[in-house]
């Protein structure tokens, strides 16, 4: 079987998320998909397998299966067009355990399609504050994630999360997010998913089905700019359309290999 390393959310190699993606010839079991995780150890592993309408899509950590994954199907779609399994005409079809995810190749960036997940108010939880020893503006929780606004995009970036707390919150993940000091972005975020085997996520495209529709009530408008300020980086495009988030990013395949095999 073929597997590749690609970095997503990026133009260039060693910097956005990076990703495995394994093309299988036939179904695998949950325990091998999981064990192939974990090897590669990366925050994500994408496995897809050829059915009649696209492919079947599922995302591993190297602890955990996940329900929705940007970063991993961007190197997806990513892969079927560069190595021709696809033409780059052709959308990318994915059945996934979020539904029907598809992505299109325009003007060198790939645009998903995703569901969005937007978040209600909540109280912020005296854990919570005390792992990321923040004032919020703003607290929520998503379907997924907590989402915490704070007040300027230096407190994004200097927090230093106490993982072993974070790691114990009823969430997938914590989101942290502020306006931009830099024109060129509306947004930046950071993700922290330590009970998931990813204290922090580089670059998250799930987390943009979030932020996507937070930032549209707080700024009045549908189309953002956002960086993730991990120290690795990534830029994504984002458009909020009804229930649904467009996620746009680029990608660079770093690692092509042959998967030998395991019995």
């Amino acid at each position: 079987m073929r597997i590749f390393q690609v970095d997503a959310f990026t133009g260039r190699p060693f910097a956005g998320n990076p990703a495995g993606v394994c093309i299988m010839e036939k179904p695998q079991t949950d325990r091998w998909m999981s064990d192939v995780a974990r090897e590669m150890n990366l925050s994500e592993t994408a496995f897809l397998l050829r059915i009649d309408d696209g492919y079947n899509l599922r995302w591993f950590t190297p602890e955990v299966e996940v329900d929705l994954c940007g970063h991993a199907t961007l190197a997806s779609a990513h892969v079927l067009w560069e190595k021709g399994y696809l033409r780059m005409k052709e959308t990318a079809k994915f059945q996934t355990k979020s539904g029907l995810l598809t992505a299109d190749y325009r003007e060198g960036w790939i645009w998903m399609n995703f569901p969005a997940t937007p978040d209600e108010r909540v109280d912020a939880p005296a854990e919570l504050l005390a792992a990321l020893d923040v004032e919020p503006v703003y607290t929520g929780k998503s379907i997924y994630d907590y989402i915490i606004e704070v007040e300027s995009e230096e407190t994004v970036r200097r927090i230093k999360p106490d993982f072993s707390i974070v790691s114990k919150l009823p969430a997938r993940g914590v989101i942290v997010t502020a306006k931009a000091k830099d024109k060129e972005y509306d947004f930046v975020s950071r993700f922290f998913a330590p009970a998931a085997g990813v204290p922090e996520d580089p670059v998250t495209g799930s987390a943009h089905c979030c932020l996507g529709p937070y930032w549209m009530k707080k700024l009045g408008k549908d189309s953002f700019t956002a960086f993730q300020a991990s120290k690795r980086g990534g830029i994504l495009k984002v458009c909020v359309k009804g229930d649904r988030v467009l996620i746009a990013g680029q990608a660079v395949t770093v690692i092509e290999g042959e998967l030998l095999p395991s019995e």
